[in-house]
Parts: C-alpha cells; structure tokens; sequence
C-alpha cells in the first residue's frame, strides 16, 4: 500500500465511526442511483447529516468519497473470502468458494455492484494508488498463485491474465443479474457456472 494511502486511512480513522457510516451509506444509496457526475457532494452531505466541511475535511473530493466507500466494501468482500476458505484443503473447491462468496456477496448487496455500474469510471479507479484493495485482490492473487504451485491452473499465461477471466466472467454475471432484474439468485447457478469457468483456466490435460 502506497504511503499515501496509508495517510489517507490513517486521516479516516481520526473520524467518528457512526459518522463514517452514515456517510458511507449515503454514498452507496445516492451514488449506486445515479452517475458520478450527477451526484454533488452537498446532496451527500444533507444524505449523511453531517456538514460540507466534514467531507472536504476527511475525504477532499467526491472522487475520494466513492472511491473510500467501495474500498470499504472490497475489503468487506475480502473478509468473507478469508473466513470461507478456512478448513478447505482441495484447491478447486478453494477456488469454487471464493467464485460462490463473490456472487453470494453482490445479491445480498446488489447496491454496490450498482454503484459499481453507474458511478466508477475504470480509468480513474485505476489512477487512485489509494484504492488498490489488496486485501481483496491480494487474496485473489494468492489463491491463484497456489494453484499454479499445485500445478492444476493453466501457466501459458501470467496469474494476472487468470484474475482477469475470472473478475471478467464475475463482473458480467453480477452486471447483467441486476440489469435483467433476475429473481433467481445466482448462488443457485453457481457450481454449474463455476464448471465453466474451471474448464478455461484450468490446466489442459
């Protein structure tokens, strides 16, 4: 993690747990509604019940309050990898429970994956050293790099390219259950889609 992020965090920290979450809140309801540039930071604030000021003061700019606000639940995300992989020793299954915890954590939270869709301009996601995730995608790495060490995922091509098949299959699935307002959750489907998935990074026999 960049010492700028490490800054930032550390700037968070100094702020009131209730008020970050009412801010956070506000975020994910305002911003997982509309784009990111028809959002103002004074509509956040009155959402939050806090003053411009508190935001300017811990965040900077609407860009660092989306940005913190779905690193907070990245990390979320990555928490429940972690607790789900404990006490599984095949690597398959490893990789079937972190692909099943990612589609079980967007139904039960489908406003982030909205303000996923609607407000996160990829590109500048990109820029921002202070919101990498690593403890999501550092998990997805190291689960990866595993079953390279195991000798079972394909390794024409680096690990990185393996986390892109994977968060590019996940991405569609969650994107296009929320826009085809599906009723059926997608946890249902999922050892059938995980099988898909399997037969394309695994590797050839």
């Amino acid at each position: 993690m960049s010492e700028k992020a490490i800054d930032f965090r550390a700037q968070l920290a100094q702020l009131d747990p209730d008020t970050r979450m009412r801010i956070q809140q506000a975020v994910l309801e305002i911003f997982s509604q509309r784009e990111f540039h028809r959002v103002s930071l004074i509509e956040i604030a009155r959402g939050a019940n806090v003053s411009l000021q508190t935001i300017y003061k811990y965040y900077g700019s609407k860009e660092a309050l989306l940005f913190s606000t779905l690193d907070h639940w990245m990390d979320i995300l990555a928490e429940r990898m972690l607790d789900h992989l404990q006490g599984i020793a095949d690597y398959k299954e490893r990789l079937r429970k972190v692909f099943w915890v990612v589609l079980d954590f967007f139904e039960k939270n489908p406003k982030v994956a909205q303000l996923e869709m609607s407000s996160v301009y990829v590109n500048t996601w990109r820029t921002q050293g202070n919101f990498e995730s690593p403890a999501l995608f550092g998990t997805f790495i190291k689960v990866l790099a595993e079953g390279r060490e195991r000798g079972v995922l394909n390794d024409e091509v680096d690990e990185k390219i393996l986390l892109d098949y994977i968060l590019g299959v996940l991405s569609r699935l969650v994107q296009m259950y929320i826009h085809r307002g599906q009723k059926e959750p997608l946890t249902q489907q999922a050892n059938a889609l995980f099988e898909m998935l399997w037969r394309a990074i695994s590797k050839p026999i």
